[in-house]
């Protein structure tokens, strides 16, 4: 499966930002070894259910460590027969289209 995920703190900083807390959670993520990817507003996450979400809850953890309240936005893509790899060649796939067909 795949997830892409969002985590914020409701707190801000005084520039109205909220990259430290979320480099925090990207760090978890990465510290998993699970394939991974952060865009400006998700990252991405492949595995197996239950090892995705249990770095997803360790990550929502760490930010709460410093805010009394998390934001998460989850989204999940699971697709039989195709358990691996996939956070890289479902964008292959879209690129071809665009070299073929447009």
């Amino acid at each position: 499966m795949i997830v892409a995920i969002s985590i914020s703190p409701s707190g801000a900083d005084e520039t109205g930002g909220v990259s430290e807390a979320v480099a925090a959670a990207v760090k978890v993520v990465r510290d998993s070894g699970l394939p991974n990817e952060t865009n400006s507003m998700f990252t991405n996450i492949e595995g197996e259910w239950d090892e995705v979400m249990a770095v997803v809850k360790a990550a929502v953890f760490k930010v709460a460590e410093t805010s009394p309240r998390v934001g998460l936005v989850l989204k999940a893509d699971l697709r039989q027969g195709f358990d691996t790899g996939q956070i890289g060649e479902k964008v292959e796939r879209v690129e071809a289209h665009l070299r073929d067909d447009y």
